[in-house]
């Protein structure tokens, strides 16, 4: 039956004449929950971890393509104008008998929305002195600044640090520091500050070697000289971790010839990102990266002359 005018208004009187509080409002809140996410591969379980996000001036991103195109890459993207967003997730690997930390966020430097991934890391059930150890990708300050806060304390007292052999090479190298440009600089200290007290008992990893049980590390130079990726295979389960293989597949996975600012070698990162992700299409694997969405999980698929990222769809199941 249709419902009339004078209906509508009859309904809407009587609802002003409910007493007051019947219908109290929730209190607003300022804040989300708890930023972790779970998923199984095979018998070992992996938590996200997210580190807020970074809004980062379009301005000198893109080395290789016309700002009219980079704006619109982000506007398809649904970000905000002349902005990118780039999110920090970081990776615990739960083997069942090791706890294993892949970069560590950027700790006690706060970039954009960071500052909450130790709160997010106890509310995932976990803290710092369970860490067995803590694997790094490359020396770049969101993925190393959370292993030493800035009054010098080691955040995780009893984990064994492993690094690319590759990027200790160029980062501790004192020669290409002095020769860097003077906007580096402070890049290479910060790698001697996070580093340098415990530098003899660091262990250094080199490409496609399992460092531990089910993690196998893979080449992945052009953003780092050591840049490392990681195959994180058990039982049937695969799932491809590629750091900064992109800074947002949102943007550089669909456009994977472009040279992001971040990358030291765009060319070599070009290369780089068009072999990980044609292998991730081609074999159907789930990937992970440092830089997406959070949970930063899903896959990747073929999509004209670049990628696609399709996230994995949100399960209360791990």
């Amino acid at each position: 039956m249709p419902v009339s005018r004078r209906h509508l208004v009859q309904s809407a009187v009587a609802l002003a004449a409910l007493p007051a509080g019947a219908h109290a409002a929730a209190s607003l809140s300022a804040a989300q929950a708890p930023g972790f996410y779970r998923y199984k591969v095979g018998d070992l379980e992996l938590t996200a971890i997210h580190d807020g996000f970074y809004l980062r001036p379009l301005e000198g991103l893109i080395a290789n393509a016309p700002m009219e195109a980079v704006k619109e890459a982000t506007a398809a993207a649904y970000m905000p104008a002349d902005r990118i967003t780039i999110p920090f997730t970081t990776t615990v690997i739960n083997t069942g008998s090791k706890l294993v930390l892949i970069d560590t966020g950027n700790g006690d430097t706060t970039v954009g929305t960071s500052g909450k991934w130790m709160a997010n890391f106890r509310a995932a059930g976990f803290t710092p002195e369970q860490v067995d150890t803590v694997i790094i990708s490359h020396f770049h300050g969101d993925h190393i600044n959370g292993v030493r806060l800035k009054d010098g304390t080691a955040v995780f007292p009893n984990a064994e640090i492993m690094v690319p052999a590759a990027e200790w090479a160029y980062w501790m190298d004192d020669a290409k520091m002095a020769a860097a440009p003077e906007g580096m600089k402070g890049g290479f200290a910060n790698v001697r500050r996070v580093f340098g007290p415990v530098a003899k008992n660091v262990v250094q990893y080199s490409p496609d070697k399992e460092i531990i049980t089910g993690v196998t590390t893979i080449a992945a130079p052009g953003h780092t000289p050591g840049h490392t990726a990681y195959a994180v295979t058990s039982g049937g389960g695969r799932v491809m971790l590629l750091s900064d293989t992109t800074n947002s597949p949102l943007v550089f996975a669909r456009n994977p010839d472009w040279h992001g600012v971040f990358d030291m070698d765009g060319p070599m990162a070009q290369a780089t990102r068009h072999r990980m992700l044609d292998i991730a299409a081609s074999e159907r694997m789930q990937v992970a990266f440092y830089h997406a969405p959070f949970p930063a999980t899903g896959h990747i698929v073929r999509a004209g002359a670049g990628y696609d990222f399709v996230p994995l769809a949100w399960s209360s199941a791990v």
